[in-house]
């Protein structure tokens, strides 16, 4: 059976390097995996996803709407936004992080309160962290997506060296200490 997951957030977050490491370390466990592109704003505040699909055989990398075994995100309202593609009994893991989007910087808007409440009223299992503060704790703000991979591995049975040798695989060596301490921070969480 195909299992689907989402990640999304806002440019210039580092989800390229936790889809990167999420197929590598999927592919050593034998699944067949396939990972999109990026897609939208890339460039530092606009909203990206990617999605990962991995099973036995695995055709396509879209994932329709109510499809979605997980979403990572890396902000509250990334969450919210995507929230349409959970599937039901699937889960949401995301920072408690907000990024206010232009329309809220402009004043067009104001960033929507209860966020993680709203999500779970509409039957999403949400588990929410501070990924940001996890992430400085190890040594960089930008370490919030290893804090968020390290909370996904509590959720998979892939053994954990697993998750180590994907780890040290996709990150530049001279950040591999802080990477491996975010991780093990968000597992932690």
């Amino acid at each position: 059976m195909t299992k689907n997951i989402m990640i999304v957030g806002v440019g210039g977050q580092g989800s390229l390097l936790a889809s990167k490491m999420l197929g590598r370390l999927l592919l050593s466990q034998n699944y067949d995996v396939k990972v999109s592109e990026v897609h939208g704003m890339s460039q530092r505040g606009g909203s990206v996803v990617t999605y990962v699909r991995f099973g036995e055989k695995v055709y396509s990398p879209v994932i329709d709407k109510g499809e979605a075994d997980y979403i990572i995100s890396f902000e509250k309202l990334e969450a919210a936004r995507w929230l349409g593609y959970l599937k039901k009994g699937g889960k949401i893991i995301t920072s408690l992080q907000e990024i206010e989007p232009m329309p809220v910087i402009t004043g067009a808007a104001e960033y929507p309160s209860d966020l993680i409440e709203k999500m779970q009223a509409a039957g999403a299992d949400v588990d929410a962290i501070d990924a940001l503060s996890l992430a400085e704790e190890a040594g960089s703000a930008k370490a919030v997506n290893l804090v968020l991979m390290g909370r996904l591995s509590r959720y998979f049975d892939a053994p954990e060296e697993a998750w180590q040798e994907a780890l040290e695989a996709c990150v530049p060596p001279k950040f591999l200490e802080l990477n491996k301490k975010a991780f093990a921070l968000g597992r932690n969480a």
